[in-house]
């Protein structure tokens, strides 16, 4: 007779909040990799072929608004010194990589996931800077730049609760700590929910005097 499966009779990284990101975020970094790197080296093509040619008109110049050509002309386009889609180029084949590893059944000590962190954190933080400087210096959007903020947030976010999920079950966090980091992971779609619609909503309000005419 068959029985049933309690929880009990699980691993432990399977019962407790979080565990399924050891299932979902492979794909999350192998997909995200992909799709990053890919707008990364079409912003890079793009931003040759206007080097070359100031006439051209990049592909993602749509309108006054969501316009590449604008963005790529500023100093923020290159904020070391060269095209900012380079570093995209390097990041997101580096978490494609991640991703497409831990498919195939790599595993990687703490210190690689260490440096991972501090990568994805310095991408977001490097977007969120680059949301500024469109919104309200630059006062246009690039489509691709904002394909890969929409990648590079989600990324960090998943790749923080995934460290976050791991340090606990290896240190004494507090009680309180535990109880608050359980809450985040079981409901870990609402903050990046909330951050999508906070930026429609600073998009939205930022250009309404663009958008309204469409109406």
């Amino acid at each position: 007779m068959p029985s049933t499966l309690h929880s009990a009779d699980l691993p432990a990284a399977e019962t407790r909040p979080g565990g399924s990101f050891g299932r979902s975020l492979p794909w999350l970094l192998l997909v995200g990799g992909l799709i990053g790197l890919t707008a990364a080296f079409v912003l890079t093509v793009e931003k040759f072929a206007l080097a070359l040619d100031p006439a051209y008109a990049p592909t993602c110049s749509i309108n006054p608004v969501l316009n590449c050509g604008s963005v790529m002309d500023t100093p923020q386009a290159s904020a070391l010194g060269f095209p900012n889609s380079l570093l995209g180029i390097a990041g997101f084949a580096v978490v494609a990589a991640v991703g497409a590893a831990l498919l195939a059944g790599a595993m990687f000590a703490q210190w690689f996931w260490g440096a991972v962190q501090v990568g994805v954190t310095a991408a977001a933080v490097f977007v969120h800077w680059l949301i500024a400087q469109s919104l309200y210096e630059i006062g246009a959007l690039c489509p691709y730049c904002m394909a890969v903020w929409a990648v590079t947030v989600p990324v960090f976010w998943y790749v923080t609760l995934r460290n976050l999920d791991r340090a606990r079950s290896k240190s004494a966090l507090g009680q309180w700590f535990r109880l608050r980091l359980d809450s985040l992971i079981r409901n870990h779609s609402i903050p990046l929910t909330v951050w999508f619609l906070v930026l429609i909503a600073l998009i939205a309000q930022r250009f309404w005097s663009y958008w309204s005419t469409l109406l």
